[in-house]
């Protein structure tokens, strides 16, 4: 009989040296979630993903200008959609991976309080939000806003950010008091990590579904496939839950 430790051995070789790499464009809410991730699908699988954060909207005109990316891990359900539909995405390949929460934070611990009564208020003199026009934590902060009947009054404080990264950056660094972020940036072990925050309730914007598509670059790649199935896995839900998404 052969030896079972050089078979399991030569087993696991085969497996890592058909290993493959994968250009995904993420996302910028869902940054830390997938560095975790494919830090594990690499272990797990031997598959490297090579990770380039930013604006949806702005994703979207690079993989039409010819990107070399092979997964669009989307913000929106929309854009996946239309990749889909003009033969840059691959037909069937789509499929919800999280659904997002929009959060007012300040980076300091008694600014925002439990109701987002400070929006009311007018206490502050910036409020950050990433660019409505191409990224959807943007778009969901307007429509909250407008729902709020404060869009109007508060339009003038506006300090925008190119994605919701930036954002995040603008209140940290004091650039603006408090803005509107995803919870997965300021989320961990199940409870704000610091500052103050008001979790923006869900009926004052349309959901923040965000779709991952697999796209035609990456129709053959065999660790884009590896990784789209390997997101819909327990270890990946797992981390994508510790962060405050929702899934379906």
């Amino acid at each position: 009989m052969k030896n079972p430790l050089l078979f399991a051995s030569t087993v696991t070789f085969a497996v890592f040296a058909q290993a493959d790499e994968v250009q995904v464009a993420v996302a910028a809410n869902f940054t830390a979630p997938m560095q975790q991730i494919a830090a594990q699908f690499e272990k797990d699988s031997g598959h490297k993903a090579t990770l380039a954060f930013g604006a949806t909207g702005k994703f979207y005109a690079q993989i039409i200008n010819g990107a070399p990316f092979e997964i669009l891990l989307s913000a929106d359900d929309e854009t996946p959609a239309k990749l889909e539909k003009e033969g840059l995405g691959v037909a069937g390949s789509r499929y919800t991976y999280a659904i997002g929460t929009l959060v007012l934070w300040s980076a300091n611990p008694t600014l925002v309080d439990a109701r987002g009564e400070i929006l009311k208020t007018g206490n502050f003199k910036h409020l950050a939000l990433a660019n409505p026009k191409t990224a959807s934590y943007g778009t969901a902060a307007v429509e909250a806003l407008n729902k709020l009947g404060l869009l109007n009054s508060l339009q003038s404080r506006f300090v925008q950010g190119e994605n919701i990264s930036q954002t995040q950056q603008f209140i940290m660094s004091g650039n603006a008091e408090l803005g509107f972020v995803a919870l997965s940036q300021v989320y961990k072990d199940g409870k704000i990590a610091g500052g103050s925050a008001w979790i923006v309730p869900a009926n004052l914007y349309q959901p923040i579904q965000q779709d991952a598509v697999l796209l035609s670059k990456g129709k053959d790649k065999p660790a884009a496939v590896a990784l789209l199935a390997y997101l819909k896995g327990d270890k990946a839900k797992a981390i994508i839950k510790s962060y405050g998404y929702e899934l379906r």
